[in-house]
C-alpha cells in the first residue's frame, strides 16, 4: 500500500480502503464460522471471488489454484485482502492478487514472510507478476509453492 506523504491527502486510494474493508468483513465473517465448516466455506469463498473475475485473471487464479493446491495439500484456501489466499495453520503462505481488481496492468502472485524461500545468497523474490502461464511459468510456480510449504 502506498501512503502520500508530502503535499498529498495522506490517505489511503480507493483500492486500497476497499482491500481493508473487505479484510475486516472476512476477520468478522471467520470469527462467526465453526471449526468444521470453516475450511469448507473458505474454499467456496475462493471459489466464489475466482468465477467472479474477470478474464484473463479468472483462468490465471483457476490455474494457480490447482497448481497450490495439487503442490501444497497442507496449504487451506481462504480469502486475504478480498483475494484467493493459502494458509497454514490461518497464517497466509502465498496470495493472488487481480490486477484487474487492483486496476493495474498486471495481476501478482506472491508470497508472506511465511513461506519458506529464505535463499543463502540473502536475496529471494517474494511476488511476481503475471500476466498469462505458460509451462515454464507453470513449472516455477509449482517449484516455489512447494519450497514455501515446505
Amino acid at each position: 500500500m502506498s501512503v502520500k506523504v508530502e503535499g498529498g491527502s495522506g490517505g489511503f486510494s480507493e483500492q486500497e480502503r476497499a482491500a481493508m474493508k473487505e479484510r475486516a468483513a472476512e476477520l468478522k465473517k471467520e470469527a462467526g464460522r465453526g471449526r468444521g465448516r470453516k475450511q469448507a466455506a473458505d474454499l467456496l469463498d475462493v471459489l466464489s471471488k475466482i468465477e467472479k473475475m474477470a478474464e484473463p485473471d479468472r483462468a490465471i487464479a483457476e490455474r494457480i489454484h490447482a497448481i497450490v493446491t495439487a503442490n501444497a495439500p497442507g496449504l487451506s484456501p481462504k480469502l486475504w485482502y478480498g483475494q484467493p489466499a493459502y494458509a497454514r495453520d490461518g497464517k497466509v503462505i502465498c496470495f493472488f492478487r487481480s490486477g484487474a481488481t487492483d486496476k493495474e496492468r498486471y495481476s501478482t502472485f506472491g508470497f508472506t514472510p511465511e513461506a519458506k524461500l529464505d535463499d543463502e545468497s540473502g536475496l529471494w523474490p517474494t511476488s511476481y507478476a503475471v500476466t498469462r502461464l505458460g509451462e515454464e511459468a507453470e513449472k516455477a510456480i509449482t517449484a516455489l509453492v512447494r519450497k514455501a510449504a515446505g
